[in-house]
């Protein structure tokens, strides 16, 4: 279950890389929930904030549902999350 988490916050991270301008300060974790669902929490700089959000917030609803796709395979659930 550990390599799937893995996974999955390999193909947000896919995703995000190349929306970025600041891409040393990108940070993903992922983790476990007690429902055992994953977590995947995305930290960039503030300036690349908007970009990984997008207008109305259409690129980030876009990453979480490639990744629920991707998750929905192994009969899994997951959240991404962006931190402020």
């Amino acid at each position: 279950m550990a390599e799937q988490s893995q996974d999955l916050a390999g193909l947000v991270e896919s995703i995000v890389r190349p929306l970025i301008d600041h891409e040393d300060e990108l940070v993903i974790t992922s983790s476990i929930d007690d429902n055992g669902s994953n977590i995947i929490e995305i930290e960039v700089n503030e300036e690349d904030a908007g970009k990984v959000i997008g207008r109305q917030g259409r690129v980030i609803k876009s990453i979480r549902t490639l990744a629920r796709a991707a998750a929905s395979r192994n009969g899994m659930h997951v959240e991404v999350e962006i931190l402020d």
